[in-house]
């Protein structure tokens, strides 16, 4: 009953270990053979591919530093690893509790006994794998957000000061005759995209020409009123989540506008995508990157700002104009109001404003009081 349970599954030892033929690297085959379970495991469990391939690649670091195979390890190794990681490495504790969970999951599935690859090292190996990783030694998740505390959004100064050097270096490649005037249009064009509708990195370089379209209650935008985002934020096992984002703010609109009716053809008038590379259908992740970096770094701010603080920049300062919060939650794609307040970096001159009209309503509010109670005492 237990072998046919295991064949049945994916990745069991049975149905990727020939049976009765003898190996000529027993550790090193089985090891693989353990990889290949796991791998297709994860994969029918509708994880993404990257999301796969970054956990083998977890286990394998792993491996890599003990020495020893799965049937071998044990949470003192798993201790002395991840101590590693942090002290040596400096890694980043949210990295280590991914890396404790690839492990915790490769774990689980040798451990077992569907899969039967416990059974199989003891019977090769006079050892079985066990878990490694357990409440003892696993990292807490204690806090609502672990992300690098020095990371903030832009000041609307500094974000001034971004959006012009940007287009400077448009007119001054320009005035110069050089090409690289096309590239810089883009570059500055997509940044003011990204804060204007508060996108992540992938869902800017990700969006195509179809992928805008008009708001029947906005008609003053004309066709780019919404943006369909095909490629947010997927959640686990499932496949990039689709949201539509409203236009809210109406300076964008005539930037978009000069971007597809006059330069976007020039660079690329073929190709689906909104940012088009000079060597490919779009850019890539990394030109995103490089685009805000140049700027943030030829104006000297601060390198805690990257590519994201766009995206908290668009939610602090919805914030802080009064726009609901629910409806800001909506507009970025957070399942979890808890989400959005996270990055909700508001500044000093909006909880100054925020406390001066509460110490006015309540002044009004004695005033009146006051000058009710004495015309009803003047009455008498």
């Amino acid at each position: 009953m237990g072998s046919k349970r295991a064949t049945e599954l994916p990745g069991s030892s049975l149905s990727l270990l020939p049976s009765g033929v003898p190996l000529l690297h027993p550790e090193t085959q089985v090891f693989e053979a353990m990889l290949e379970g796991w791998r297709n495991q994860m994969m029918a469990r509708n994880l993404g591919a990257g999301t796969v391939e970054g956990r083998l690649n977890q286990v394998r670091a792993f491996w890599a530093h003990t020495g020893e195979f799965p049937w071998a390890w044990t949470p003192a190794l798993a201790d002395e690893w991840f101590a590693d990681l942090r002290s040596v490495r400096h890694v980043a504790i949210s990295t280590v509790r991914n890396y404790q969970g690839g492990l915790r999951g490769f774990c689980g599935f040798v451990t077992d006994p569907g899969y039967g690859w416990a059974a199989e090292c003891e019977r090769r190996f006079g050892s079985f794998p066990i878990q490694v990783i357990n409440e003892v030694n696993s990292a807490a998740h204690v806090a609502d957000s672990e992300a690098d505390p020095r990371k903030r959004a832009f000041s609307r100064p500094e974000l001034q000061a971004l959006f012009d050097h940007a287009d400077d270096q448009v007119q001054r490649r320009r005035t110069l005759g050089r090409k690289g005037w096309l590239t810089a249009f883009r570059d500055a064009t997509l940044l003011k995209t990204a804060y204007a509708f508060g996108l992540r990195r992938t869902e800017t370089r990700m969006l195509d020409v179809a992928d805008f379209g008009p708001n029947p209650s906005a008609a003053e935008f004309g066709g780019y009123g919404v943006v369909y985002v095909r490629y947010g934020k997927a959640q686990r096992g499932s496949p990039p989540k689709r949201r539509s984002v409203l236009t809210v703010r109406p300076w964008i609109v005539p930037v978009l506008q000069q971007w597809f009716g006059e330069v976007r053809p020039l660079l690329a008038a073929d190709s689906p995508a909104v940012w088009p590379s000079e060597r490919g259908v779009r850019i890539g992740g990394n030109a995103v990157d490089v685009a805000l970096r140049h700027a943030r770094n030829a104006l000297g701010m601060d390198p805690v700002l990257d590519f994201h603080s766009l995206r908290r920049s668009y939610v602090t300062h919805l914030i802080e104009d009064g726009w609901d919060a629910r409806f800001v939650q909506e507009q970025v794609g957070h399942q979890h109001a808890s989400t959005t307040s996270l990055y909700t970096c508001v500044s000093s001159d909006y909880r100054t404003r925020t406390l001066r009209r509460a110490l006015d309503d309540t002044v009004s509010q004695a005033l009146t009081h006051h000058r009710s109670r004495t015309a009803a005492e003047g009455s008498l």
